[in-house]
């Protein structure tokens, strides 16, 4: 009996084989008509050279962690059947696919054409990949969404919501740092893109940060009673407040790390795997340079949420005597590590600059502690500079490379002492100044536009130069910022001359400054004089 089940099985295989290759001289084509297939053999598919390279790439990229390669949609997400085709078109995938795909996973993809030919059962659903370890930023909550009844007043409620954002920040910054270090520092330290010394000049003192915030999110945590209330917080913010004078030695090396970082980005390799990291699931669209400005943002908003607090705490609440110390207290923090980050960075820049001439060596930029802006500007001649105006001078510079390819600013004709400024505001839509003026801003118009002047006065040679911002907004900031700088080294120049002043230098008021008015007789005696 089983002996007649397997011929009738051999059986039926053939007849069905046999079924298949006489209906397989007609298929269907995409519009759903009849046509006749060619008995030729199907066309071997070649793959071309260039995704041969991709293959290669992509087991490079294999190393990477598993987290990386979750690129799933969430499961509550509605799946389009796929349709399969007998066409060829069906079978050939196209060369280029998203690049996070790559990322150490094989992809089998299947082209679905709509037609009017009935398509064949939709196969069975392959089970959902284990999901990535790694956070995903969920939708906002608030905090009267985790509790079920309360009976505060709204003041209350608003001071609630704004703790409970302070908890959920802490909670999201530990969350990218962490992700930070697994997925970016790791495998490139692994896969040897950056070396360990370009590493840790990129992330920095990243690591010191994570133990920080988390001991104040366990703190806050601890805060929490049973009804999911904070009372007092203040004094909890005061003793934590001192543990953020880390961020001095974070944010002053981000100027070094960021330009490193822009020179790394033009190795393929770097580049490749950067963009690969952004395109993913887990970044949020945010490149790394997002990610390790993190905590300076996150510092800057401390001063934010404790006036938000202050504000919505009643007048008979404990925290209402603390609060303005912790404010105080994290304003100074903040305003210290500005100030530091500042000095850093002027001394950054100080020595990317290349001087062609001795003369353009200034004093005055080597005494500068700090940077009031600096960017982008063009001259009269169309040419574009990039402009450093310091604490104490007005530098213009063309930007190059030295001999081993990093960055430099070679200095652009006499710089200016910010003591000896002019500044003249050319109004938009005014006829310039000059012919040169005139001719390179507007292109051969008589109207100027986001255009000034800046000029020395009290020197021998007199030096000017016509400069245009990008936009309005960026003339204003430049023009605000150069007042500054003079009103402010104007000033500085004026103490300065007073403190080196030898005193009475007048002889008749050498009697004046010692005259005692309380006593007559000193009086007396200067008249008779």
């Amino acid at each position: 009996m089983e002996v007649d089940e397997r011929s009738e099985t051999r059986t039926s295989w053939y007849d069905l084989l046999q079924r298949g290759e006489t209906q397989s001289t007609t298929t269907f084509d995409h519009a759903g008509k009849k046509r006749k297939q060619d008995s030729t053999p199907e066309p071997v598919i070649r793959i071309p050279e260039d995704e041969e390279e991709e293959m290669v790439e992509q087991e490079e990229f294999e190393m990477l962690p598993d987290n990386i390669n979750d690129s799933e949609e969430p499961s509550n997400k509605r799946v389009k059947p796929v349709v399969k085709s007998n066409s060829l078109t069906g079978v050939i995938t196209p060369l280029k696919t998203p690049a996070l795909k790559r990322i150490g996973q094989s992809i089998s993809r299947s082209i679905s054409f709509r037609t009017e030919a009935r398509p064949l059962p939709t196969p069975p659903l392959r089970s959902r990949a284990k999901g990535s370890s790694f956070p995903r930023r969920c939708s906002s909550r608030c905090w009267s969404d985790t509790v079920e009844s309360h009976n505060l007043t709204a003041k209350e409620i608003k001071r609630q919501e704004v703790i409970y954002e302070l908890t959920e920040g802490e909670r999201q910054l530990i969350e990218d740092l962490s992700l930070i270090k697994k997925v970016y520092y790791e495998p490139m330290l692994k896969l040897d893109i950056m070396s360990e010394s370009e590493l840790r000049q990129i992330f920095g003192t990243l690591d010191s940060l994570i133990p920080l915030h988390e001991d104040l999110l366990s703190r806050l945590e601890r805060l929490r009673g049973s009804k999911k209330t904070v009372g007092e917080v203040a004094p909890t913010l005061m003793n934590w407040f001192p543990c953020l004078e880390a961020y001095v030695t974070y944010c002053c090396n981000q100027v070094e790390a960021k330009a490193l970082l822009d020179h790394k980005k033009q190795e393929k390799r770097v580049e490749k795997f950067l963009r690969l990291c952004q395109e993913s699931s887990f970044s949020r669209k945010l490149d790394l340079w997002n990610f390790l400005d993190l905590p300076r943002s996150r510092l800057v908003k401390y001063p934010l949420l404790l006036k938000e607090i202050q504000k919505c705490t009643p007048a008979e609440h404990p925290d209402e005597f603390t609060l303005p110390d912790a404010l105080e207290l994290i304003q100074s923090i903040v305003a210290e590590v500005n100030k530091k980050t500042g000095e850093a960075e002027c001394q950054f820049y100080r020595r990317g600059l290349d001087y062609l001439e001795e003369f353009q060596r200034l004093p005055e930029i080597q005494q500068s502690r700090f940077l009031y802006c600096h960017g982008e500007l063009k001259n009269n001649k169309g040419q574009r500079l990039h402009v450093f105006l310091f604490e104490l001078a007005l530098v213009l510079t063309r930007p190059g490379e030295d001999r081993e390819g990093g960055h430099v600013f070679q200095v652009y004709r006499q710089p200016l002492p910010n003591a000896s400024l002019n500044l003249e505001v050319i109004p938009d839509g005014e006829t310039g100044g000059g012919g040169s003026f005139r001719g390179a801003f507007t292109g051969g118009n008589d109207r100027v536009k986001n255009c000034f002047r800046v000029s020395s006065r009290g020197r021998s040679k007199a030096h000017s130069y016509n400069l245009q911002a990008n936009d309005s907004f960026s003339k204003q900031q430049w023009v605000t910022c150069l007042r500054q700088a003079m009103v402010q080294s104007r000033d500085r120049k004026a103490q300065s001359r007073q403190s080196l002043a030898p005193p009475h230098s007048d002889p008749a008021l050498c009697d004046i400054a010692d005259l005692s008015l309380s006593c007559d007789a000193d009086m007396a005696d200067v008249t008779g004089r």
